[in-house]
């Protein structure tokens, strides 16, 4: 027979083995996903310190962690309220290129919300001639590179004679995404089908059908590719770069880069200080539509 005290040793042995398998794995996974953490944050943490530098000190080949002049808020003072040339300005130029990034923005990532929402709702519940061959020919497009086609658009909207302005660059934004109307066609295909077909009885369009019910279960979904968009329009450096010419009309990424190869060289401070004003307003409309960002790129796909 078993000894009942060796059998209760083994099981107590077995336990405190697993007990410290588990603490060890728990362990590395802390340690790693530290790694990971600091790895982001570290140059954030670098960008934001050296912006309260002396442009010296910045310049300096001995780093260090922390304002070794003290803190200085020139480059503060350079971005916000001076030209590129070190002169009074009385609106600066990142300013006056935040709101023409606003104005560039805010208007194509509306309408090309809703035309997306729209072509995703058409795929998803709708039935038409060929609609599975323009949905492959629809995710084709995702695969190809966005600068095979920048050049070829470049030359149309020159011999329209619309360089310089802002319609390049807000345009073709509003006829929708490939991407968005990927996800939000995914998001729509996981509604049950029976809502639209009782709908139907009760005797609504398609179009009341996508405000009535599409819309209001998909606002997570929509706020999700609504802040993709603008975050993506919102740091389109290649777009404004190739249209626009005169700097008033500059948007925010542009009006940054006339700091870079000013002042006998790059600036490093102003650099840096214009990194951290670009950052506030992303960084402000992610933390208000985060539940709704996790929430709709989390559930895209799922059934509800």
């Amino acid at each position: 027979m078993n000894n009942p005290a060796i059998t209760i040793s083994q099981e107590t042995k077995f336990k405190t083995g697993a007990k410290k398998a588990r603490v060890i794995k728990t362990i590395a996974v802390f340690v790693i996903l530290v790694g990971f953490a600091l790895m982001v944050l570290v140059p954030f943490y670098l960008i934001f310190i050296t912006s309260f530098k002396d442009r010296v000190e910045a310049d300096s080949p001995l780093f260090s962690w922390w304002p070794q002049q003290g803190f200085y808020w020139r480059a503060y003072d350079l971005i916000l309220f001076r030209d590129p040339t070190g002169g009074q300005a009385g609106f600066s130029i990142v300013l006056r290129g935040f709101i023409n990034t606003l104005i560039v923005v805010i208007p194509p990532t509306l309408l090309g919300l809703f035309t997306s929402a729209l072509s995703g709702y058409a795929f998803a519940k709708m039935r038409f001639p060929f609609k599975k061959t323009l949905f492959t020919i629809l995710l084709f497009t995702m695969m190809i590179p966005g600068i095979i086609m920048m050049f070829p658009a470049y030359f149309i909207w020159a011999e329209l004679g619309f360089i310089d302005t802002y319609i390049p660059l807000m345009v073709p934004g509003m006829f929708g995404a490939a991407a968005a109307v990927f996800f939000l066609r995914q998001f729509f295909y996981s509604i049950p089908t029976e809502l639209v077909e009782s709908a139907k009885i009760d005797g609504k369009s398609h179009w009341g059908i996508f405000w009535s019910i599409m819309v209001p279960l998909s606002g997570g979904a929509l706020i999700a590719q609504g802040v993709l968009g603008f975050v993506g329009g919102y740091n389109d450096f290649m777009g404004p770069l190739l249209y626009l010419r005169t700097v008033e009309a500059f948007t925010l990424q542009l009006a940054l880069h006339t700091f870079v190869g000013t002042h006998g060289g790059i600036d490093l401070p102003a650099v840096a200080a214009g990194t951290v004003i670009a950052l506030v307003p992303v960084l402000i409309l992610y933390l208000l539509a985060q539940r709704f960002f996790i929430e709709g790129i989390a559930t895209t796909g799922l059934k509800v």
